[in-house]
């Protein structure tokens, strides 16, 4: 599989690499783009604060553009808690993705998406300040909605990034 991996608001850290690295030895193609530029940060506040600068449209045009050369080969989007909304957005927008993996995080859903059956999982703590009960119930309607096959694992005890 060819993977596009994004990381959460902390930036490209060593332990996306790590992630990056685990999937390329059981056989995968994996790129974890930079959209940080080389910024990382300690906590969630200054990663939210720097990612809140840069504005969500130049953080999906910067998505778009880093996985614009691989699209064609047919990707699985992945990502991090903001990883994870920026993959579901770029996923539910290419028609030619072959699947859905987010780890810690949602995003909004465009009523228009529709995808043919893409398998999407999702692995999420249990409970998580960011992904609600509500929410997830909610989020979860909304992408068998538009065509996918969703699998949600729950993590009881973990915290929000726990991987």
């Amino acid at each position: 599989m060819n993977i596009m991996l994004f990381h959460s608001t902390y930036g490209l850290r060593p332990a996306v690499r790590a992630a990056a690295d685990r999937l390329r030895a059981a056989g995968h193609e994996v790129w974890t783009p930079d959209l940080f530029e080389g910024r990382t940060f300690e906590t969630v506040e200054e990663g939210m604060a720097f990612n809140d600068g840069i504005g969500k449209e130049e953080l999906l045009r910067r998505a778009v553009l880093a996985a614009a050369p691989y699209s064609e080969r047919g990707l699985v989007y992945a990502g991090f808690s903001l990883g994870a909304s920026i993959a579901q957005t770029l996923a539910l927008g290419d028609e030619k993705a072959l699947g859905l993996l987010l780890l810690h995080g949602t995003s909004d859903i465009a009523e228009s998406a529709s995808v043919d059956e893409l398998p999407v999982q999702l692995h999420v703590a249990e409970p998580d300040p960011f992904e609600t009960d509500d929410w997830l119930s909610a989020w979860y309607l909304q992408v068998q909605r538009a065509g996918a096959d969703v699998e949600i694992y729950r993590y009881a005890g973990a915290g929000h990034l726990y991987a």
